[in-house]
């Protein structure tokens, strides 16, 4: 689920704040006037403890909502987030209250470090050190927006077992410039997918998120550092969310010329759940 507060423009910082622990969602978003008037909207992303400057599963869920209201159909939005301008294509159905948002990466991904070792990584995460690696895929450390430490795991059972330890979080992933951890494998739940993933952020308030496009984002780094993809455009299916029996999969686009990572996009669908008031 996602909270998505409109007509924000008046509402001070702390109160954002304040309102997204009282939701305690994984994210809360807050809509306001765009700065450029050609712009659909200006949105603020806060999880329970802090603000981020980007979040793809916000992204998509705010930009469904904002279609809808807008009539419905298909046709490209703009919403201003900290990381920059988000561009969206929405297809929405008024009479189903949802639709799909493909967005554009703000930024591309960027390796901003080594990774730390197996062996702490595997300490960090319960796990053998034998556990860490999938086929030509290394730990990595990369960012799109929102840092992530991306560690390839052997197999579904390894991702499964996988039990963070909060003591152990900030000085494991600090010092590699990380603050979440986004593990994954090659063994999926459904024929058709590239990757099974869990996203853990143990100390800004969210624990273990059922779907995170920032991470996905990131990852598309990674999948171009060792996977290599041929010049042309992939769509690859992650699927995140399982082990905490809420499934969630993102589609990550993406674009290469001359092997390298020319643009990327997120996209996943939204529907609307409920709607009410806050009385501030």
């Amino acid at each position: 689920p996602l909270a998505v507060v409109l007509d924000a423009d008046d509402i001070a910082d702390d109160r954002m704040q304040r309102i997204a622990r009282e939701f305690a969602l994984s994210e809360t978003v807050f809509v306001l006037k765009p700065r450029d008037a050609s712009h659909r909207a200006r949105i603020r992303i806060f999880t329970t403890a802090q603000e981020l400057p980007f979040a793809g599963h916000p992204t998509v869920g705010t930009a469904v909502l904002l279609g809808l209201l807008g009539g419905g159909g298909t046709g490209p939005l703009v919403l201003e987030e900290k990381v920059g301008d988000v561009s969206c294509v929405v297809s929405t159905d008024a009479a189903a209250e949802g639709g799909q948002a493909r967005f554009t990466l703000p930024r591309l991904p960027s390796e901003i470090g080594p990774a730390p070792s197996d062996a702490a990584l595997a300490t960090l995460l319960g796990l053998p050190v034998d556990a860490i690696g999938c086929g030509s895929h290394r730990p990595s450390v990369f960012t799109a927006g929102v840092d992530y430490a991306l560690i390839p795991l052997r197999d579904a059972a390894a991702v499964a077992a996988a039990r963070p330890r909060s003591d152990l979080w900030e000085a494991t992933l600090r010092p590699a410039g990380a603050w979440s951890a986004f593990v994954y494998c090659r063994e999926t739940r459904e024929p058709g997918r590239a990757f099974h993933a869990r996203m853990f952020m143990t100390d800004i308030g969210i624990g273990e998120d059922p779907a995170t496009g920032s991470a996905v984002a990131a990852f598309a780094g990674a999948v171009v550092k060792f996977d290599r993809p041929a010049d042309g455009s992939h769509a690859l299916v992650v699927e995140q969310g399982f082990e905490m029996g809420r499934p969630s999969l993102i589609e990550l686009g993406l674009r290469v010329v001359d092997r390298e990572l020319a643009s990327a996009s997120i996209a996943g669908g939204a529907v609307v759940i409920s709607e009410g008031k806050l009385r501030l």
